[in-house]
Parts: C-alpha cells; structure tokens; sequence
C-alpha cells in the first residue's frame, strides 16, 4: 500500500465524516438489497458504512481499513446511529484476508488512488466477490477538478498536491482509470459513470476552503510536501491563504468530478 496522503488529522475527518451513501455511493445504492453481504474496502471513520449497512438490514457489512485507530471512530459511527450488522477489521486491500466468493458487494470509495497497485486490489477484490456479484469503486480525479475564481495559487495547489500523492505512491487522477484498472483486473462487464461534488452554498465553501486551508498546512499532507522538497512552509501558506481568498469570494463555486465503476462477477 502507498502512503496514505492525507491522514487522519481533523481537518481531514471533517471532509470524510460529511460522506454519505447519498452523496458518494449512489451509482451503487440502487442494486443493493436487504439481505447482502457487504465488504467496505478503506472504510475511514464509517459514515457511508453505516449507511450502506442501514440499505442490507438483512445482510451484514464488513468495513475494513488499513488504519486501525480509523477502525475505532467508524465503530462508534455505527453506535450512534444504532446501527448492529456491521463488523471492523484491519486489512490491506491489495492482500485481502478472506476466502474466495466471501461477499454479494465489495466496495470502495476514495481508495484506488491511494494504492501503489490498484489493479491487485481490484483483482483481489473479485476474488472475494461471489459470482454474480459486484465490485463498485468510485476515486476523485484531480485534474478534472475545477474552480470560480480563477485564484492562481488554486493551481500551484493542485500541482503540488497531485506531485506529492505520486511521491507517495498513488495516482491521483484516478477517476479517469477506473475503466481501464477494472479491465487489467479481469472484468469483463462493467459499467462506468461519473458524478460530482459541489461546493456552492456559502456555507459549502466556508466548510471546503477552511477544511483545505488547514489540510494544507497542519496535516499528514504537510509534512510530506515539505519533507518531499514539493513546497517549502511559506508556499503552503501562500496556498492555504487562497483557499481562504476563494472561499470568501462572491459568487465561488467548486467542482470535484468522481469516474465509478460497476463490475458484475460472472
């Protein structure tokens, strides 16, 4: 597995605990059905789990994440909303623990690009899929994303953060490569897609800037990119000032475009 480019500081968990399964996982929602059995690959602090397991009421979900201190907040996600079929464990998504034909659904959101061989994880996660299943991956691509105004250090951090999350060993225009990984992979039929976030509402960009201003400057990411000879400390709060700049600006708008694929196990 690659370097985890982002961590788990604050700044960080506050973009992951606005996920849901409505706004992240709906090209998958409508096949799920009450009684499946669910893996959920990278599951972070477990707000499109608990989802997810309150759309399988008959079923189970298995949620999964290579961090086990991750493992602790998605278990008391599941707490508070009451929800009872789901189960946690540690794993590596390139080197699944479970036998052949274990799950109707394997999922993963915002993982892929973090890996250093998404493929295997993908091949991995059809081993673990039961024929006639689904396999579903939904990645941001990084390039793909675009903003209203056009602040020009916007651009130098897209260009750093894309440089240090190649550093670390993953590929952040995923997105785009879902479909071909996929292919590499083994699956035959797949569907692909494409949705987006949208950050538009003043409070949707107070949140998304201020969430990025502090991920550019206090977190896991920071130090890579300092550490890396990406950025020194005074570009990131060059960086981090334009986040705020946008943010504050009439009118601003941003825009996260997500490729997704749906692969049946024949």
């Amino acid at each position: 597995m690659a370097v985890y480019t982002h961590g788990h500081h604050a700044s960080v968990l506050r973009s992951h605990r606005w996920r849901t399964a409505a706004n992240s996982a709906a090209y998958l929602t409508g096949e799920l059905r009450p009684e499946m059995h669910l893996l959920d690959l990278g599951c972070g602090p477990g707000t499109i789990t608990a989802d997810l397991a309150a759309l399988v009421p008959r079923g189970r979900v298995t949620a999964v994440d290579a961090q086990p201190g991750i493992l602790a907040q998605a278990r008391d996600t599941a707490a508070a909303r009451g929800v009872t079929n789901v189960e946690f464990a540690v794993a590596d998504a390139e080197a699944l623990d479970f036998p052949d034909d274990s799950f109707d659904v394997v999922h993963a959101h915002q993982l892929l690009q973090h890996l250093a061989h998404p493929v295997r994880a993908l091949a991995e996660m059809r081993r673990v899929c039961r024929p006639g299943g689904l396999v579903a991956a939904r990645d941001a691509d990084y390039a793909a994303m675009t903003w209203h105004p056009d602040v020009p250090v916007l651009h130098d951090w897209l260009d750093t953060y894309r440089r240090v999350a190649r550093a670390s060993g993953g590929e952040p225009d995923a997105g785009r490569r879902l479909l071909g990984w996929a292919r590499e992979a083994g699956f035959a039929d797949v569907t692909a897609s494409a949705s987006a976030w949208c950050y538009a509402s003043a409070e949707e960009r107070a949140w998304w800037s201020e969430s990025w201003a502090d991920r550019t400057v206090a977190s896991s990411y920071a130090r890579l990119t300092t550490d890396g000879g990406h950025a020194d400390a005074a570009a990131l709060q060059r960086i981090a000032a334009g986040w705020r700049e946008w943010g504050e600006a009439p009118g601003a708008w941003f825009a996260v475009l997500h490729g997704e694929v749906l692969c049946r196990v024949p």
